[in-house]
């Protein structure tokens, strides 16, 4: 499969672009740049809603209790995790579908296929009776916003030259991640009036000690269905799709070359680490600090660690067109290991006061931020390391994607497991200093130290 073309048609249809040519500079300037800035535009503001929808069951989950709902720590853990073990699983299967599908139908059908869970999930909140069997079934579908991400991905990357695609995928990524900030920000809020009236149904009542307040949980969800409406029938009538064509068998020898496995590793350090934290941050901060008299809000801080990772992911998109990726994600590793150490020797993660809630809140702010630095770098990185073929290239930040969006499913199992077994997370970071380093000698390795194999 090649990003170039010849005059002959590759797929029928309008939707098919029938040459694409973006390492051409007479081509890009003449028309190609602008169907690749507007195909990132659409496709970026699908992708907020879908990191948004993802991660709206962690911004809800923290409230369950406070309005009826009888489920105790490790089942509000195992809600905010299910969305991520579906992401990783739906992310497997996106990895393959651009080539076969291309990018209008693709993106436009995803984008409407998260109806379901918002409505779902909208109706499922209003009422406490909801078993929790359906609640996980209705979480484990919200993680069709996670998978997008790798099909979303590797359409980008077709459409940008090389010297550009670090720029485009560090736009696409970061200001997609803005969507988890989006869901952690805006529940709070909508959830606080009738935001739709009657249409949306009754409140209910909310009870913290003494405090008695109406509530509207099931507005978390009911604000996406106009804007993923209006975005899904834009994407599917104003999107192109490059003519590119590879059978799911032809695909498979991604796995043939080791490293499309040690970008596996290296995503999961940083975007797993990212969403993973995203996931959990909320529960962290209500099992080990929510005991204490004067308790903070988890949803009041939780939002700054994924809009903090976001923003560093945006930028360093552009320093690692200038730096290169390896080195960026080698130092991004220690400093993650850094971050992750001073946790454990502070105490912040089995805390005896609410005085160590601003350190425990600003390492984890650190670790977003390093985390986002590291996601930016990986994306300049791999198109590098599979430059012999764009396609590959484009595939590896699919599965990689894939393999990483278990973060938010893994962390927060293995986080809640920690906390409940032991009333400290710190066992499980311990953990997560071991994967750092391993993952960063690899990068080390083969990606940065002189006369490397595969210098990015």
């Amino acid at each position: 499969m090649s990003t170039a073309t010849t005059a002959a048609p590759v797929h029928k249809g309008k939707s098919w672009l029938q040459r694409w040519e973006p390492e051409n500079e007479e081509f890009w300037r003449s028309g190609g740049s602008s169907i690749a800035w507007r195909t990132l535009t659409l496709t970026t503001l699908s992708l907020i809603l879908s990191f948004a929808s993802w991660f709206a069951m962690s911004a809800v989950v923290v409230r369950l209790p406070n309005v009826g709902f009888k489920f105790d720590t490790m089942q509000l853990f195992w809600l905010a995790a299910m969305p991520g073990l579906a992401g990783g699983t739906l992310r497997i299967i996106h990895t393959f579908m651009i080539p076969m599908f291309g990018t209008r139908l693709v993106i436009g059908v995803a984008t409407l296929l998260k109806l379901i869970p918002c409505v779902g999930l909208a109706f499922a909140v209003a009422n406490p009776e909801t078993p929790f069997w359906m609640f996980m079934l209705l979480a484990f579908l919200a993680g069709m916003g996670g998978g997008d991400f790798s099909s979303y991905m590797p359409s980008t990357s077709l459409f940008f030259p090389k010297r550009l695609q670090g720029a485009a995928l560090g736009i696409q990524a970061g200001v997609g991640n803005f969507g988890v900030s989006v869901a952690q920000f805006v529940t709070p809020w909508i959830i606080g009036f009738a935001a739709f009236g009657a249409l949306a149904g009754e409140s209910q009542t909310f009870t913290k000690g003494a405090v008695t307040k109406p509530m509207w949980l099931q507005n978390a969800f009911w604000w996406f269905v106009p804007l993923l409406i209006l975005l899904g029938f834009l994407c599917l009538t104003r999107l192109r799709s490059v003519p590119v064509r590879a059978s799911f068998k032809e695909q498979l020898d991604i796995f043939k070359s080791k490293h499309t496995w040690f970008c596996t590793i290296t995503y999961v350090m940083t975007f797993g680490s990212f969403s993973g934290l995203a996931a959990a941050f909320p529960m962290m901060i209500k099992a080990l600090y929510g005991n204490f008299e004067g308790a903070p809000d988890p949803l009041a801080y939780a939002f700054y660690g994924p809009l903090i990772g976001s923003t560093s992911r945006v930028i360093f998109g552009f320093i690692s067109d200038k730096t290169g990726g390896g080195i960026l994600t080698h130092l991004s590793g220690i400093a993650m290991m850094g971050c992750s150490l001073a946790l454990v020797l502070t105490g912040c993660l089995a805390p005896t006061g609410l005085d160590q809630f601003p350190l425990f809140v600003g390492l984890m702010l650190a670790l977003f931020f390093f985390a986002g630095v590291g996601n930016a770098a990986t994306f300049r990185q791999y198109p590098i390391i599979f430059a012999h073929s764009p396609r590959q290239g484009a595939q590896v930040l699919g599965w990689t994607g894939a393999v990483a969006a278990y973060g938010p499913f893994l962390f927060s199992v293995l986080i809640g497991a920690a906390i409940s077994s032991t009333k400290s997370a710190a066992p499980f970071f311990v953990g997560a200093i071991a994967f750092f380093a391993i993952a960063t000698a690899i990068n080390w390795w083969y990606y940065v130290k002189k006369n490397c194999e595969r210098p990015s």
